[in-house]
């Protein structure tokens, strides 16, 4: 059973790699890898990071799936060369097709528009496509977060043919089962800047939906109208479930209090002047 893949993550320069390696029991391999690169990747990464690294670095790993941001160029080709020669001593390797190393992060367009090349490459990890991009308003650097197109797709077909083998159930029964679908998609795919994602996968379902209810009768079709009213109980409207770490914190801890809005100020338009606040002590 072959591990599969390890990605990048934000930094200036990143690693996209795949490893490959035998394990008996498919269903036991991410498990298996998990204790596995605990030891032969997570604390060589501890060491050569404190030994070698000048710039920041950055891990993010998952099972199987990982990956390393870099602050400087060269130090992502030595940790990539000195990486391979880490897994050869332990039956690994790099799939020479998928590893990649891409320049990513807050400089990288403009870096990029300088050198006359074109936008930073992009990189798929746990679902999304990372994008770098920018803030609608104050235009400062963002790492935009899509569904990746393949699991879209291969999400909707297989809600499609399950449509197809439950569209003679009644309506009751099969707008439960899309409901925890739908939700459990919004669950894990609500993250900022992915509403246009979420709203396609709702979109589809429906178009499926409504074809497998008409094709259960030739004679009586399902209408729109009445259709809609189903739709409207039992699919969820996307949201965002998952905002940035920072939207999360100022939610919590506001930068200033309710009161401060307003505050409990005394107005006065003339008249007898006011007296101290405090007294002063006695002149001797």
């Amino acid at each position: 059973m072959s591990i599969p893949r390890s990605e990048p993550r934000s930094g200036n320069y990143c690693l996209q790699k795949r490893l490959f390696c035998k394990i008996v029991g498919g269903p036991s391999s991410p498990l298996l890898a998990n204790v596995f690169l605990h030891y032969v990747f997570d604390l060589w990464f501890q060491q050569w990071r404190s030994k070698f690294a000048i710039g920041d670095m950055i891990i993010v790993r998952y099972a199987d799936d990982f990956v390393v941001g870099f602050q400087h160029r060269r130090e992502a080709e030595r940790f990539l060369r000195e990486l391979g020669e880490r897994f050869e001593k332990f039956g690994l390797a790099l799939h020479p097709e998928k590893t990649r190393l891409i320049e990513f992060g807050r400089f990288a367009a403009e870096n990029r528009r300088k050198r006359g090349e074109r936008k930073p490459e992009t990189f798929t990890f746990l679902g999304f496509t990372h994008i770098c991009g920018r803030k609608f308003k104050s235009g400062g650097f963002i790492v935009k977060r899509e569904t990746a197109t393949k699991r879209l797709r291969t999400k909707l077909a297989e809600v499609k043919q399950e449509l197809t083998r439950r569209r003679h159930e009644p309506i009751l029964r099969q707008g439960k089962w899309l409901r925890g679908v739908v939700q459990g998609y919004f669950n894990y795919h609500g993250v900022s800047g992915n509403m246009a994602a979420l709203e396609a996968f709702r979109t589809e379902i429906t178009r499926s939906w409504l074809r497998a209810l008409r094709r259960r009768s030739q004679r009586h079709r399902m209408p729109w109208e009445r259709f809609r009213r189903h739709v409207d109980r039992w699919l969820p409207k996307p949201q965002v479930l998952h905002p940035y770490p920072t939207e999360r914190f100022f939610a919590k801890h506001p930068r200033q209090e309710p009161y401060a809005v307003a505050p409990h100020v005394r107005i006065c338009a003339g008249g007898r002047p006011q007296g101290r606040s405090l007294p002063r002590p006695a002149k001797k």
